[in-house]
């Protein structure tokens, strides 16, 4: 495919029924067969890799190519002149301004100032700044507001400037296209990898809403900072207006801040607290993008997942955008869920060392020139870029509008002024779009090579079971209507060589000297963020497996491992309420969901399902012959994958047991939320070494988080969030879930609610040689728990009660600056909230923990 052309002509190697792949690399692209189905034996045409953007010309290896590649950027010839774009225009002088006045002039901000001033006149009134007796009051009055309000001007101005893109000059954007291309391609040197099909529908979609004076709002999953550059890139080569980009002010440090702001970076806060005048602005400048049809981009898991897997949305930028549509102030938009997923991420070594619970450093120049010459060295793979179906968000609204409508409620469904009705909305908009997004994911080698390594029992595997194990994955995860990346008629084995080159030694080590080359995993922690790119298409087949273990751990025949359908029913229920933050669920509902996996896995072999003779309803469900003559290994890979995250459920729900307050405390004493989620941490790692926790993974801080997150959601435990920035939230153990203590010795006693509830998750959890169960863990780990759980209360209280700090109820501080008691306010805004939460429950009608 030549330089100009847009990807609708000459399609050789396309697969049967499928469109092809465009590969992007530097000036040129090609089709490449497309990885949403294995290609057919009749496949026709070259599929050898070739580029979609071929890497560009060095300047010591090729001097007149180099030369030549400038001289066509800087000239702007055919697609480098960004001229000819789909969408409002962009890139050209003056463009600031233009956005800048309209926000400045915006109704919404306007009348948000007038009140402030408005407010604040009024407290000066009361404090007797303003004298209503003066005879020149009202005079008075009127030029003290008039200061106030340019005052609120002159701030508003000031944080616009700081916060949105300026996209001015169409000479930047060209040499910032060359310079990022030649940098990113060094890392990623096979390129960037889209689906044809995708692009020419969504060009279509482009040129309809550019018609209609409509926006695309881009909401892509976030794994690492190529995701944004990766997205610009596209939209420049593609001929799409680009997208103005939600970052964080974290990115706004010198040099590198200025310049993605030039090519597209709007600024906001991390937090907007309780600033008025800022989340005024914030939802002006969206709207005035939304009106004006500029494409926006932000990312719907807020920050990047650390994990591997996507996040529970963020629903900070969506309100602000739902808002736009439901006050009519926009009339529509159009949401694009996008995938980008990666050989490998270059911040994985880092992401580790976070989730382990080493604070996030600030990004800053040194560090990011650092670390942009070490990447540039490496040779990381390929760039998967999938985009899903664009839709309207007016038709999503209507149509949930319409779908809630027909349930019988005392809500009125169709007021769009209702709280309940807009949070039930953005909840809705949220999870769709995560769902869309992990439906066009494609999965990566190094994503299936993972998952391999890491479901297999046994320190490694060899060469030839890696490739069918690798196979069967990849058969798998297209039965389940995944994509898997394509590489043309390249042999598997070839494949997965390149994949462990990619994943390099650090990760994946080989024994040499064998049989055959043997395989182990090195780092099985950063490793686990690859297996987590597969999870979410066996997640309802994992759940299955685990529910299923509780009978499978007893061992024995199949007459004691078989469970009735009824208790792997319960089982599932309780496992998917449990990790309702974790995974994203088909909307179809439990009974379904559970009745279509079973049958899937009887298909496939690995459970036979007892039925009743009359009704034909599932009795009873047990492992198959066939499976347990197999060695029961596709039954192991899903309980594999979930294994870890029942772990660090487990962990939390020992972790907070501690929580429960010394002998003879009268007192409500709150805990750092981040103190006790590091003791946690320090539990698990102990627990790990000691023996009685499986996999080290289970230490994962953000996994930890969602599980205190779920905790908190269930009543278990209870968060208090200050409204002052700089004091950290606060937890404690619900009164009615806290254990009981001894009333001579004070040892906690492992029985009670919150002790049954960390059985039933111990029920699925994985058997080892390495752990101790039964009475190791109600005394050794429970008195260890404890004893954790003791010094974070010794710590709160001696910085209550020990020093200058401590006096006066309500105003303790422990270490760190956390009060370890509320006020009467907090009191009061706990109370309410419980309330509420309770309400919401009830309301949302769960499947409650």
């Amino acid at each position: 495919m030549t330089d100009e052309q847009d990807g609708r002509d000459n399609n050789p190697a396309q697969v049967e029924d499928s469109a092809p792949d465009l590969r992007i690399l530097g000036d040129r692209i090609t089709f490449q067969p497309s990885g949403f189905v294995a290609p057919s034996k009749g496949t026709v045409g070259d599929e050898k890799e070739e580029a979609l953007m071929k890497n560009m010309a060095r300047f010591r290896s090729e001097p007149l190519q180099f030369l030549r590649e400038v001289s066509l950027y800087v000239s702007g010839t055919g697609w480098r002149a960004y001229d000819d774009v789909i969408g409002q225009p962009v890139f050209y002088p003056g463009y600031t301004e233009h956005i800048k006045s309209q926000v400045m002039s915006a109704t919404l901000l306007q009348t948000k100032i007038a009140q402030l001033a408005d407010m604040r006149l009024s407290i000066e009134e009361k404090q007797g700044l303003l004298n209503k007796n003066d005879r020149n009051f009202e005079t008075k009055r009127n030029q003290r507001r008039s200061v106030l309000v340019q005052s609120l001007q002159e701030v508003a101005e000031q944080l616009t400037d700081n916060m949105v893109c300026k996209m001015e000059s169409k000479t930047f954007i060209r040499g910032a296209y060359y310079m990022v291309t030649q940098m990113l391609l060094r890392a990623y040197h096979q390129g960037i990898h889209v689906s044809s099909e995708e692009v020419l529908r969504l060009r279509n979609v482009a040129r309809e809403a550019e018609k209609k004076g409509q926006s695309i709002i881009f909401l892509p999953c976030h794994r690492s900072h190529v995701d944004y550059v990766a997205s610009q890139l596209l939209c420049y080569r593609l001929g799409l207006a680009m997208p103005v980009v939600v970052a964080g002010d974290n990115l706004n440090f010198p040099l590198v801040g200025n310049f993605l702001q030039h090519a597209g970076a709007m600024y906001i806060r991390r937090s907007f607290g309780d600033d008025q005048l800022y989340t005024t602005l914030v939802q002006a400048y969206i709207d005035v993008l939304l009106q004006g049809g500029y494409n926006f981009e932000c990312f719907i898991e807020g920050g990047r997942s650390r994990t591997g897997k996507l996040l529970p949305p963020k629903f900070g930028i969506l309100r602000f955008i739902l808002d736009s549509i439901l006050s009519g102030r926009v009339q529509d938009a159009v949401i694009c869920p996008v995938s980008y997923q990666y050989d490998k991420v270059v911040e994985t070594e880092g992401y580790v060392t976070e989730l382990l619970g080493v604070p996030k450093k600030k990004e800053n120049l040194a560090d990011f020139l650092s670390g942009g010459s070490s990447v540039l060295s490496l040779r990381l793979g390929r760039v998967d870029v999938r985009f899903h179906e664009p839709w309207s968000l007016r038709g999503f609204i209507d149509e949930q509008v319409t779908r809630l409508s027909k349930i019988p409620s005392s809500i009125n469904w169709k007021d769009m002024k209702n709280s309940i009705v807009r949070q039930k909305l953005l909840r809705t908009l949220g999870y769709k779009v995560l769902a869309d997004i992990n439906h066009v994911s494609v999965v990566m080698p190094t994503a299936l090579i993972g998952t391999v390594l890491l479901t297999l029992r046994g320190r490694g595997v060899g060469r030839a079971e890696l490739i069918r194990r690798v196979e069967w994955l990849t058969a798998r995860v297209r039965a389940k209507g995944g994509r898997v990346a394509h590489f043309g008629n390249t042999p598997v084995s070839d494949v997965i060589e390149r994949g462990l080159e990619v994943l390099g030694k650090d990760l994946v080590g080989v024994v040499e000297g064998l049989a055959e080359p043997t395989y182990y995993a090195v780092d099985r922690f950063q490793l686990s963020f690859y297996r987590n790119m597969t999870i979410h298409l066996f997640i309802s087949e994992a759940l299955v497996a685990a529910a299923l273990y509780t009978r499978v751990k007893r061992g024995g025949g199949p007459a004691i491992q078989d469970i009735p359908y009824q208790d792997l029913h319960d089982q599932v229920l309780f496992l998917s309420s449990l990790f309702r933050g974790e995974f994203i669920y088909s909307g179809e509902g439990l009974a379904v969901n559970l009745e279509k996996t079973l049958m899937g896995l009887e298909a496939d072999n690995v459970v036979f399902l007892e039925r009743d003779e009359l009704t034909g309803a599932i009795t009873k469900v047990g492992l198959s012959d066939a499976e347990r003559a197999a060695g029961r290994e596709n039954y192991d890979f899903y309980c594999f994958l979930i294994w870890p995250f029942i772990e660090a459920s487990w962990l939390a729900s020992v972790s907070i047991m501690g929580l429960t307050p010394p002998l003879g405390q009268k007192d409500d004493i709150w805990i750092q939320f981040s103190k006790a989620q590091e003791s946690a941490q320090l539990l698990g790692k102990t627990l790990y070494h000691q023996g009685d926790l499986s996999y080290f993974e289970a230490v994962n801080k953000e996994t930890l988080k969602n599980s205190y997150q779920r905790f908190e959601e269930e009543g278990i435990i209870q968060v208090v969030k200050s409204k002052d920035p700089k004091v950290p939230p606060r937890m404690r153990l619900a009164p009615e879930w806290r254990p009981a203590r001894d009333d001579i010795s004070g040892v906690l006693i492992a029985s009670g609610r919150l002790w049954d509830f960390t059985e039933k998750i111990a029920s699925s959890r994985r058997e080892g040689k390495n752990r101790r169960d039964g009475a190791t863990v109600s005394t050794r780990v429970v008195r260890l728990t404890d004893d954790l759980g003791q010094k974070l209360f010794e710590e709160a209280i001696a910085g209550t009660d020990g020093g200058k700090k401590g006096k006066g109820k309500g105003k303790g501080k422990g270490k760190g600056g956390a009060p370890t008691r509320l006020s009467r306010e907090e009191e009061k805004t706990l109370t309410a909230d419980l309330k509420e939460s309770k309400r919401r429950r009830t309301l949302e009608n769960r499947a409650h923990l």
